[in-house]
């Protein structure tokens, strides 16, 4: 008699953990590699970047930062990147969507994400450089340290 209560009871957790499928995690069309964090689109975001069916315009040329006006961990996330490795986080150089349409508008593949250390942080942080065209490539990256709510081009 006790495992009559025990179905509905999974069944409903799964659907309160799960989102019941209308909206979940948001991320319905994940790339192959890509990290659910790296494919999430964030408050704000969805609205500030779609201009398609609203008809607003598109988001401006992201801010730009200097590799000297960087944080340290950021410059060595940088020598990483064009070394090709090897990456402190099993995450680095995933895929990166650009799903929020912040960056500049390229082939799907084309971005990928790395962490940029948080120091006194005891996870990977909200810091990321986002790079751009093929692998060791650093020509082409974006620094945010809000967790891909806004982007600052990196110039040499």
């Amino acid at each position: 008699m006790k495992r009559a209560w025990a179905f509905p009871c999974i069944l409903g957790l799964s659907v309160i953990l799960g989102g019941c499928g209308k909206g979940g995690s948001g991320n319905g069309t994940q790339e192959p590699g890509a990290s659910a964090s790296e494919a999430q689109v964030q408050p704000g975001q969805a609205a500030s970047g779609s201009s398609a069916a609203s008809g607003a315009q598109a988001p401006s040329a992201p801010a730009v930062v200097t590799k000297a006006q960087l944080p340290a961990e950021a410059g060595e996330t940088l020598r990483l990147i064009k070394a090709g490795g090897p990456f402190p986080f099993g995450e680095d150089g995933v895929l990166f969507r650009n799903s929020a349409a912040l960056l500049p508008q390229h082939p799907r593949g084309y971005y990928h994400a790395y962490t940029v250390r948080t120091p006194g942080s005891a996870d990977r942080g909200l810091r990321r450089i986002v790079c751009g065209g093929p692998r060791k490539q650093i020509s082409d990256c974006y620094y945010t340290d809000d967790y891909y709510a806004s982007f600052k081009r990196i110039a040499d």
